[in-house]
């Protein structure tokens, strides 16, 4: 790993755009005085990663449909109808973000996990680093991260959604966003998709989701109807917590009442049990790490939750020993194994997460810093490119 010492933002600089999550239960800073160093080749190595795993995502997702698999990847049947729709007439992913091994240390990229529905550390990734590398006094564009202007660009590709269907009380385009009151990290993330959203032109508002109205002519607050609704809340949390929203939902995008964001198909991408669909399709592809239903004989292997976060509930076994394991709140989850590789670690024995948003293509790359497991105790490490960056966009 090649690391380069910075002088870290202040924390009045962090408190004073809403950055409030700046210090962990330890006192110790959640971003690092670090940034990692990497090479142009790298930088464009991780983007071509993340562009060619998305298609090979969405034969994936297709796959899955047309054989009504949805029970190897732990869907919860009442949003199978939503999922259904939502891919049928090609609702947009606004973002993503995937999660991999290896690509700065002389080892080959591999695909850890997709989170394709509410992928967090967006904040860190699209204005920290580059305002880190601004506070520094080095070149600022020295970094593969154009994660806000794709967003933007993103959400101006909404207007290709087929709206003729809408209800005739839509007036102009109008996009509600929504997060669960006091988690200042969701509402931060929220917030900062709503401004996207308004400099791509779009009417915006913002309310707690349990301000929203829901009803089968459409989604409202402050009696106000909205087109689209973007919520940062996994599908899942809704077919389990509230399924009595998951159905009307169901019944919303059917009527043609809104469109939700990001669209229900991506609950397809977020299982890690996907992962063994992938193996399947695309076996021994060199960006895949074997994955299976069943324990890996004669391999270590990870073993995870087909929906978690923050590594809970994840275990790492070698040579028949669990020699990591956090413990969480989704051990109700089918399991998914997938061969076990080392993450990149630096000096002091701490390891290296890569991080590549993804929206209508790779934009920006970031890392997570910890133990064997990354967790919510891991730190966010900012990059810089040795070099000028020429990252190749379509």
């Amino acid at each position: 790993m090649k690391l380069r010492k910075v002088e870290p933002l202040t924390k009045e600089y962090l408190e004073s755009i809403g950055f409030s999550w700046h210090t962990d239960i330890d006192g110790s800073d959640y971003i690092a005085d670090e940034v990692v160093e990497i090479s142009e080749d790298e930088a464009q190595s991780f983007a071509d990663a993340a562009n060619e795993l998305y298609d090979m995502y969405v034969e994936a997702g297709e796959y899955i449909i047309e054989n009504r698999l949805y029970h190897e990847l732990d869907i919860p049947f009442n949003l199978i109808e939503s999922i259904e729709k939502s891919w049928q007439e090609d609702h947009w992913h606004i973002y993503a973000r995937f999660d991999f091994a290896g690509g700065v240390d002389g080892k080959p990229i591999k695909l850890l996990e997709f989170n394709a529905d509410t992928p967090t550390a967006l904040f860190e990734t699209a204005i920290l680093q580059w305002a880190l590398l601004k506070y520094n006094g080095f070149n600022e564009v020295k970094q593969f991260n154009f994660v806000y202007e794709a967003i933007r660009d993103n959400f101006k590709r909404l207007v290709t959604q087929d709206i003729e269907h809408f209800n005739e009380y839509y007036e102009g385009w109008k996009i509600l966003f929504s997060s669960i009151a006091g988690s200042s990290e969701d509402e931060l993330t929220t917030r900062l998709l709503e401004n996207i959203a308004a400099e791509a032109g779009f009417d915006t508002a913002f309310c707690y989701v349990d301000e929203v109205g829901f009803s089968e002519d459409g989604i409202f607050c402050d009696e106000q109807l909205y087109h689209f609704w973007f919520k940062l809340i996994p599908w899942e949390s809704i077919a389990i917590d509230e399924p009595e929203l998951a159905l009307l939902l169901t019944e919303i995008i059917k009527n043609h009442s809104a469109i939700v964001l990001n669209p229900a198909y991506t609950l397809l991408f977020q299982s890690k049990r996907m992962l063994k669909i992938l193996w399947d399709l695309f076996p021994n592809h060199p960006l895949l790490l074997e994955a299976s239903f069943e324990p890996l004989p004669h391999k270590p292997y990870v073993k995870k939750p087909s929906f978690g976060r923050e590594g809970e509930n994840i275990e790492i076994v070698k040579d028949g020993q669990v020699i990591a394991k956090k413990d969480g709140e989704y051990a109700n989850f089918a399991p998914i194994y997938q061969e076990y590789v080392e993450l990149p670690t630096d000096s002091q024995g701490y390891t290296y997460q890569a991080g590549v948003f993804y929206s209508y293509e790779a934009c920006g790359l970031g890392f997570r810093r910890g133990g064997k497991i990354i967790d919510n105790m891991s730190k966010f490490v900012a990059h810089i490119i040795d070099g000028e960056p020429a990252l190749d966009r379509d």
